[in-house]
């Protein structure tokens, strides 16, 4: 509820009520015995340990053996175990309770399920302390010195010794940082909080009270929570760059610019007046593109930039023209398209250019829009791209969902989260690395093809588009690579996946990757299809989708800027996979830019730091437009990959019936003609 525009803060005698109910509901866990529950703890804290020792991470007897002879540091040692956690986490709740209720009310929700979980864990699975598993080594400080307030201590007589596994302790000091991260941005607060964090974790293994493992199950359980509780509250203009936007500016380089966007050829005759209508269709929407009005605040090492208004656009500079000599072919083209994509765009104005190139064969035009990464995602990209365009397209969800049909309640997301997570430790990394280049260099490329085309041959293999799509592009690079057995049998992608809920915005990235291993052996292209659709299904259950995404905007948005630009940089990129492959629906009618009607659309990828490949595709009035940007050290001529990739999916159509001939007023490609690219069907 809301008094004049301002939260109203929740009664609190029920509050009070509601902390006395889960401390009841701990009591209750606390009480519960069975005939061996002990020696059960027992053996579970054995195992734990065992575990510990496997991995290599048994730093427990070590922080112990150092704290026993240390008569001071062990009694201060003791009370920070038993008193800092709970005074933190009940003074940060009593704070938001009185200065920010609605703050409080997420806070409330997530601290009663953090501990919920908990209990429910000590009642399923109690675990001993190490230093009650006499058998262990472990010296127990916490009786030996007799605290006031904690084990040993008439204090806390009753207290569950066997709920070891997670670590509330942990867990409430996790919680009060990550709630201190979302709500007070302050160098010192943030600080504090994380000495307090990093102190607890020392003091619980040294006590000898919890193991690592213990700790790392109260993180996990904090971030899952905060998560499942957090307010679904809208964007606001001028807000801070959100944690997935910014992961784009930390990876790029100089080497690496993030900036994605298409290509359209444009058939409305070489008119002298089509850079200025460009930028007056671009003027009439600037209200419905906030980000083409806005800019990065000035660089911090240590916070997020935000968005800031910049309202004296250098249109000559956003909207520029180029002409070209239409007898340099489609090649100036490409190579126009590859010099764009190759060069950053500034950070000191708004992030977008929309190129208008004239003097193309046949009397067409092009328009080249790149939009930064920190802006929006491939998908996002369409969808701005279409604001500008005639006629308006209803509203709908564009791009590929991750998943499909509805979006999942927080129960199911919170369980195909924890699901994705276990699969995504498991997917491993690429075998091997394929060779980059140390500059921006680019090298783009075009095909087009008939979409019944693609479509017939997925329906021929039983397979789907994007199935096609992916093996077209492991088959299609093999027969470019000049020694294709050297770069291995598998080709590692990350496929981007569409979490957008339909009629959010457009701006953002709500992309998540999920990796696949396309087979680059020596096959036959039906082959190689029928490998690609058996391996495709982690495309479909959502559940890789949901944990890369959870990983990308929840729990990197609990990271300090800086762990955020190293994570960043660590899993983004060929420690992962090698190329990337997109697949997005568009229009299925005739649209037109100023008054010119766009016969193709080419989408245009950035590429991955040390990943030297990415292929988009773009459903388009009938057509499948495919765009390839590649570092010249892997493919040198994008052009002949791109024409490798459509002669892929023509042969995996195989034989079709004679076309045909249509009036020669009506000619057209026939679908199954092996002309259908770039010399056909592109149309440029």
């Amino acid at each position: 509820m809301t008094i004049g525009g301002k939260p109203e803060r929740p009664p609190w005698v029920r509050e009070i009520a509601i902390g006395l109910a889960v401390f009841a509901v701990y009591a209750i866990a606390a009480g519960l015995d069975w005939p061996g529950r002990r020696a059960t703890a027992m053996a579970h804290s054995r195992r734990i340990f065992d575990l510990e020792r496997a991995l290599h991470i048994d730093v427990e007897p070590a922080l112990n053996r150092w704290l026993v002879p240390h008569d001071t540091l062990r009694v201060i040692a003791n009370y920070e175990y038993a008193t800092t956690y709970v005074i933190s986490a009940f003074a940060l709740l009593f704070w938001l309770y009185l200065r920010r209720p609605a703050v409080y009310r997420w806070a409330r929700n997530s601290f009663i399920l953090v501990n919920l979980l908990s209990i429910a864990c000590f009642a399923v699975y109690p675990v001993a302390p190490p230093r009650l598993v006499g058998d262990l080594g472990f010296v127990d400080t916490v009786r030996l010195g007799h605290t006031w307030g904690s084990w040993g201590s008439p204090m806390v007589a009753h207290a569950n010794e066997l709920a070891a596994m997670p670590s509330l302790h942990f867990a409430w000091a996790v919680w009060v940082s990550a709630m201190l991260a979302a709500y007070a941005g302050g160098r010192l607060v943030q600080g504090v909080s994380a000495v307090h964090v990093a102190v607890t974790a020392l003091v619980i293994m040294a006590t000898a009270n919890h193991y690592l493992l213990d700790a790392v199950a109260g993180t996990l359980v904090v971030v899952l929570c905060v998560t499942v509780t957090r307010p679904r509250t809208p964007p606001r203009r001028g807000e801070r760059v959100a944690a997935p936007d910014a992961f784009f500016l930390h990876v790029e380089s100089a080497a690496a610019p993030q900036h994605v966007g298409g290509l359209a050829v444009l058939d409305g005759g070489d008119r002298t007046d089509l850079r200025d209508a460009v930028e007056a269709v671009v003027r009439a929407h600037l209200h419905e593109l906030p980000r083409f009005r806005q800019r990065l605040s000035a660089p911090s090492r240590w916070r997020r930039p935000r968005w800031v208004d910049h309202p004296d656009l250098d249109w000559a500079w956003h909207v520029p023209e180029r002409r070209l000599d239409g007898a340099e072919g489609d090649a100036a083209l490409d190579a126009l398209v590859a010099e764009i994509a190759q060069t950053p765009l500034p950070r000191d104005r708004p992030m977008w250019r929309f190129f208008v190139v004239s003097g193309l064969a046949g009397g067409r035009a092009a328009a080249i829009l790149v939009v930064h990464h920190v802006v929006a995602d491939g998908i996002g990209t369409v969808a701005q791209a279409l604001n500008l365009l005639e006629p308006v397209l209803p509203p709908r969800a564009v791009g590929p969902a991750a998943g499909g049909g509805r979006s999942p309640g927080r129960v199911r997301t919170a369980f195909g989260t924890a699901a994705g997570l276990a699969q995504l430790a498991t997917d491993g990394r690429p075998a091997s690395r394929y060779p980059t280049s140390d500059t921006a260099r680019r090298r783009f490329g075009t095909v087009e093809l008939p979409l019944d085309a693609v479509r017939s041959a997925a329906a021929r293999h039983g397979a789907r588009v994007s199935d096609v799509l992916l093996a077209a592009v492991a088959g299609g690079l093999r027969r470019v690579l000049p020694d294709p057995d050297h770069a291995g049998t598998r080709l590692r992608v990350a496929v981007p996946l569409t979490v957008r809920e339909p009629g959010t915005a457009a701006e953002g990235n709500t992309t998540a990757a999920v990796m696949m291993d396309l087979p680059l052996g020596p096959l036959p292209e039906a082959e190689r299809l029928a490998g690609v659709a058996a391996g495709s299904r982690r495309l479909r259950t959502g559940t890789r989708a949901l944990a890369s995404r959870f990983v990308m905007g929840r729990l990197a948005g609990l990271l300090p800027t800086p762990a955020h630009a190293w994570f960043a940089r660590t899993v983004y990129g060929a420690r992962f996979f090698q190329a990337i492959v997109s697949n997005m629906p568009g229009p299925p009618i005739q649209l037109s830019l100023a008054g010119a009607p766009v016969v193709a659309a080419y989408p245009i990828l950035p590429l991955a730091p040390g990943a030297p490949l990415a292929v988009g595709a773009l459903g388009w009035h009938g057509s499948l437009c495919i765009g390839v940007s590649a570092d010249p050290a892997l493919v040198d001529d994008a052009e002949r990959l791109a024409a490798s990739v459509g002669a892929v999916i023509e042969e995996l159509r195989g034989p079709v019936a004679p076309t045909p001939v249509a009036p020669a007023a009506d000619s057209v490609t026939p679908a199954g003609d092996p002309a259908a690219d770039r010399s056909g069907a592109a149309g440029r």
